[in-house]
């Protein structure tokens, strides 16, 4: 005998449909259009926990941390109109990290859809804006489609190359009820395997080279260990800007910092790119401004790619497209075979150089103060699996090339978007997504301000992480362009901030003041053996920050 179902609201057959994929956490900020979503999250919250915000860009960015850190999709829900308008920052952000977001949100009433007349958060065309800001975005139209859109949401979010999905329901369709179908889990596709033509020509062209390097990013954090194991096998350096961060630590013989490869890529003649867009070679060496439809130079280019589109944004000489820890593999049986019929050279030289370059920069690089000194103190406090996360700030700068990154995903950084404010509030998800390992952000006092309401959340929802706001009084970068590009006239750049003292014991967080790296790392064990939020404000003398661009952007 067939179960007789009863009739469920869309916003219910959504909440089952997110419970079927696996769905245990949400970020979101409800109104009129979403109500019937949020009704059910909270009549499910024994399988969803469900976190408010005070921001609906804090919203996607909690959903981004969420998801960058681990991997998994990150759920989060905003109403529609100027609440998806505020979250597309975030949206944008995942979509440039390749990250699995998810947006489920409203839309006028059916009725109403497309006819201009002005109700509630209405602006034209959402359907198609949440489009060109995601990789896939639909409409459900009615109750009983909601099960079949959320798996479709679910497929492509998570097949080939990662990224945002939205999904909008009108607001009269969320309330309707209807008997619904359930389906269980979507079913993602494995990757396929490379063409093994191309991977034997890969293998050939890395097993020849006299100096390979590896470059990684985000689409080869969860390759690490393939990634590692082709390094020891070709005795080549692996490097990062951002996204491909941990995977190798530079404390390792074969892990440099970006800083590093820049002096040793004169001398490389193959490079191996393992999800990755390979911003290094193509814009921070070789200028921002010329498009690159090859890699610059007479190197030789391999890639391993999920996204065949990827291969034609730029060329390699043999592309291999498929997922990163699959095209590794196969990539790696190929060359112990050819290793195997061969005499291994001896590569001491290339170990030693190596280790000569990382001492040299590394005495370079101790000239960027205070940022440098700021960094090491944080770095011998925080775990090795605790997360680090980046700003828009001359620390966060810094880090690209100052911060050791020791394990895979534990490197959190805000990608080419570069979204200034991005920091905290990611901040927050991840430690909602990790919340027995460690958080810790450092802000500027301007990228901060962005998202200082969210104190407000991490006090409500018990959201224990570590802010370092460093307080030069300025939009650092920008003054610092200002002073010695246009002849000091400073104009916006200047900050007239709060006592953030004051501020966080107005909120209810607690709050440290440092002035000195000696302070911070006197201060850190505590903040970070504490559950709760903690703010260390650092007083910096304006102007007093060394630039970290020389090493960023050697080709300006």
């Amino acid at each position: 005998m067939s179960q007789v179902r009863d009739a469920v609201s869309g916003g219910r057959a959504i909440v089952d449909a997110l419970i079927a994929n696996g769905v245990d956490t949400l970020f979101g900020l409800p109104g009129a259009q979403t109500y019937p979503l949020f009704d059910a999250l909270a009549l499910s919250a024994d399988h969803i926990r469900t976190y408010s915000a005070r921001h609906e860009q804090a919203s996607g960015y909690m959903a981004f941390g969420y998801a960058r850190s681990t991997g998994r999709p990150g759920v989060f829900s905003v109403v529609p109109g100027p609440g998806v308008l505020n979250a597309g920052a975030a949206l944008i952000t995942a979509l440039g990290c390749c990250s699995p977001v998810l947006l489920i949100t409203g839309n006028v009433p059916s009725t109403f859809e497309g006819r201009g007349r002005g109700h509630l958060h209405e602006i034209p065309d959402q359907l198609g804006l949440l489009r060109r800001m995601t990789k896939w975005s639909a409409r459900i139209e009615r109750v009983e489609d909601a099960p079949a859109l959320v798996n479709e949401a679910f497929r492509q979010m998570l097949t080939g190359r990662p990224g945002p999905v939205a999904l909008e329901m009108a607001w009269d369709s969320m309330a309707d009820t209807a008997v619904v179908e359930p389906l269980g889990k979507a079913v993602i596709p494995s990757p396929s395997a490379p063409d093994l033509a191309s991977v034997e020509a890969a293998a050939q062209m890395l097993v020849s080279a006299r100096r390979p390097m590896i470059m990684t990013g985000s689409g080869a954090q969860h390759a690490a260990e393939e990634v590692r194991a082709l390094a020891d096998l070709l005795n080549a350096p692996v490097t990062a800007l951002r996204g491909g961060r941990g995977i190798m630590a530079e404390s390792e013989p074969l892990g440099v910092s970006s800083a590093v490869a820049h002096r040793l890529y004169p001398n490389t003649d193959v490079v191996l790119g393992v999800g990755t867009r390979l911003e290094l070679p193509t814009m921070r060496w070789a200028g921002m401004m010329t498009y690159h439809e090859r890699l610059p130079g007479d190197r030789k280019l391999v890639r391993i790619d999920i996204d065949p589109q990827e291969m034609l944004r730029l060329r390699a000489d043999v592309p291999l497209i498929a997922d990163a820890k699959v095209g590794a593999r196969a990539l790696i049986d190929a060359i112990a075979k050819l290793q195997a019929n061969a005499t291994r050279r001896d590569d001491s030289a290339i170990l030693e150089e190596i280790a000569a370059t990382k001492s040299a920069v590394d005495q370079e690089i101790a000239r960027v103060q205070p940022e440098i000194d700021y960094l090491r103190a944080i770095r011998a406090a925080l775990p090795d699996d605790g997360f680090f996360l980046t700003e828009l700030c001359q620390v966060g700068f810094t880090s690209y090339f100052g911060w050791e990154a020791r394990l895979p995903r534990t490197y959190v950084s805000e990608g080419y978007q570069g979204t200034l404010g991005y920091g905290f509030p990611t901040a927050l998800g991840v430690k909602v997504a990790h919340p027995d390992r460690k958080v810790l952000a450092v802000c500027g006092d301007g990228g901060f301000m962005f998202g200082v309401q969210e104190l407000a959340t991490a006090a409500q929802e018990g959201i224990a992480v570590v802010v370092v706001v460093f307080d030069n009084g300025a939009y650092g970068n920008v003054r610092r362009d200002q002073r010695t590009r246009f002849e000091g006239r400073f104009i916006a750049s200047e900050l007239h901030n709060p006592d953030f003292m004051k501020l966080a014991a107005a909120f209810g967080i607690k709050a440290y003041s440092a002035s000195t790296p000696a302070d911070l790392a006197a201060m850190l064990p505590a903040a970070l053996a504490s559950e709760e939020m903690t703010i260390i404000h650092v007083a910096v003398p304006p102007d007093s920050e060394a630039s970290p661009w020389p090493f960023i952007h050697p080709a300006m």
